[in-house]
């Protein structure tokens, strides 16, 4: 598993000798260049008034002869923030490969002294390997040394390598599970990956793929995957991920939406809607992403434990459909509104599983994580949205991460869970206890990115787990259904690999 390795350096001088074949230097132009630089700049903006306001590259004599000049713009205002680092790398990134470079020197400048930017080196070189990766389909038929050129990346800066790099390795986890094409990750394809990204690390991987054993189980996963058992390559298997801590203090329990495929089933996608539905295991991809992160740091006192629901949700005779009811692995009864919104189903039942072992672990917080709702992406942009219950809220849980993705480059919004939630879904008679969704796509619904929670919430059971009870458990529900590619575009965007930078720096880096 091929991505710039990184190697770090106290100083500029230090870098002498070390066969760096170009230097980018990120910053803001509007601010003071480095000696080292001022010179070469100042020459270069002589003849192309471009320099300084877009990445360039320019000759120079430093490493390899060529300077890539990449520009963050300003970064005081008060809505600038660490993501204007990342694009210019990116950008520089683009350059530097295009030009032939293999092994690119990275040096920050300019940076104000700042909170926001307290990362600002880890997500230039992060916003680096964004922009340099390329799909697992390119690079299995192409060959990965053919296409991702760029080996090595020195940085300059007070940076920890192996944090670098064991990020970006839970990053190129999540990237690849989430945006390989259906029949290349398809249930079983997913599991296996999922075993060799884990081979030989403390991470243990289950997976559960006995129909019977998973009907029992994970009754409403089931249901979504009924109509795929008769295709044995698409049959639905659930992955569970799990990392032991040495002296373990705290638990993270994830339940991750792993929708290879969402043709929408009975209630199909119609109008072009479909493409780009390969991508609906965004969140399943996302907590393998980070758990793999979590193998690479091995945590002292973190507990991790996984359940990934692995599932197509396909077409067919025995597709299930509105109006029937389900009783959930935690005997709630759920009556199906649309077959569309099927990742819940399959989060309910995991969330089932965690909220029953969550007992045995300490000081435990669960997590469902997902592509869920349109809604989120129309309100909240390229924003993982964030939604908490109770206990979340009085244990600050989703006020962690926002102040972690700001100042990792992975930002969320935090939403508000609301009794108008509850309500809309309500039992309408006693056949039921709860409505899965309503029949209207959520992004024209009201709340449409809140009230799944509050299904999550009853289906699973941890509603009975809130401030008033007797054992209350943290629960956020985490929608990544605006950030989970680039620029929305589900089709062809390449991945983000949100959530794993923002759980990473809230919970691995001290």
């Amino acid at each position: 598993m091929a991505f710039p390795t990184v190697q770090v350096f106290e100083s500029y001088a230090d870098t002498a000798g070390r066969e760096f074949d170009a230097v980018i230097l990120l910053g803001d132009f509007a601010q003071t260049v480095p000696d080292d630089f001022s010179e070469y700049v100042a020459q270069a903006q002589q003849f192309d008034a471009r320099v300084g306001k877009q990445a360039l590259l320019v000759p120079a004599d430093v490493a390899g002869g060529r300077l890539i000049t990449a520009p963050t713009g300003p970064l005081t205002r008060d809505y600038d923030d660490v993501r204007n680092i990342s694009d210019a790398a990116g950008a520089a990134a683009r350059i530097a490969q295009q030009a032939g470079v293999t092994k690119p020197l990275l040096i920050v400048f300019g940076v104000p002294s700042e909170a926001r930017y307290g990362q600002a080196e880890a997500v230039a070189y992060w916003g680096l390997c964004q922009a340099l990766y390329e799909p697992l389909e390119a690079r299995e038929h192409l060959g990965e040394e053919t296409i991702e050129t760029v080996t090595a990346v020195g940085v300059v800066g007070a940076l920890d390598e192996t944090w670098l790099q064991a990020v970006e390795a839970g990053k190129r986890v999540a990237r690849d599970l989430a945006g390989t094409e259906p029949e290349r990750m398809a249930p079983p394809r997913f599991a296996e990956y999922c075993q060799q990204a884990f081979a030989h690390s403390p991470v243990r991987v289950t997976v559960i793929d006995d129909v019977q054993q998973l009907q029992h189980e994970y009754p409403l996963l089931m249901a979504v995957a009924r109509a795929s058992l008769g295709v044995e390559r698409h049959q639905p298997c659930v992955v569970r991920l799990e990392y032991k801590a040495p002296a373990a203090e705290q638990t993270l329990m994830f339940a991750g939406k792993g929708i290879v495929y969402d043709t929408g089933g009975a209630d199909v996608k119609t109008g072009g809607h479909m493409a780009g539905m390969s991508r609906d295991k965004g969140g399943a991809a996302g907590v393998a992403g980070f758990v793999k992160t979590v193998a690479e740091m091995r945590p002292e006192t973190l507990n991790v434990v996984a359940e990934l629901g692995v599932v197509r949700n396909s077409i067919g005779a025995d597709a299930f459909v509105a109006d029937e009811i389900i009783t959930a692995h935690s005997g709630v009864r759920v009556r199906i509104g649309n077959t569309d919104a099927e990742g819940r189903l399959v989060l309910a039942d995991l969330l089932s599983h965690l909220r029953e072992e969550a007992p045995d672990y300490p000081r435990p917080q669960i997590f469902s994580v997902a592509t869920l709702t349109g809604h989120a992406a129309l309100a909240k942009g390229p924003y993982t949205a964030l939604i908490p219950n109770g206990p979340a809220r009085v244990n600050e849980v989703t006020e962690k991460l926002w102040e972690a993705g700001e100042v990792y480059g992975d930002p969320t919004e935090i939403s508000w869970s609301r009794r108008e939630d509850y309500d809309f879904v309500r039992p309408r008679t006693k056949a039921d206890d709860t409505l899965s969704s309503n029949n209207g796509p959520s992004a024209t619904t009201k709340r449409g990115h809140q009230f799944p929670m509050a299904f999550l919430a009853i289906a699973s059971g941890l509603d009975k787990h809130g401030t008033d009870s007797q054992q209350p458990l943290p629960y956020v529900h985490v929608d990544i259904a605006g950030s989970g590619v680039e620029g929305g575009d589900w089709q062809h965007g390449k991945p983000t690999a949100a959530p794993v930078t923002c759980f990473a720096g809230c919970y691995l880096h001290q």
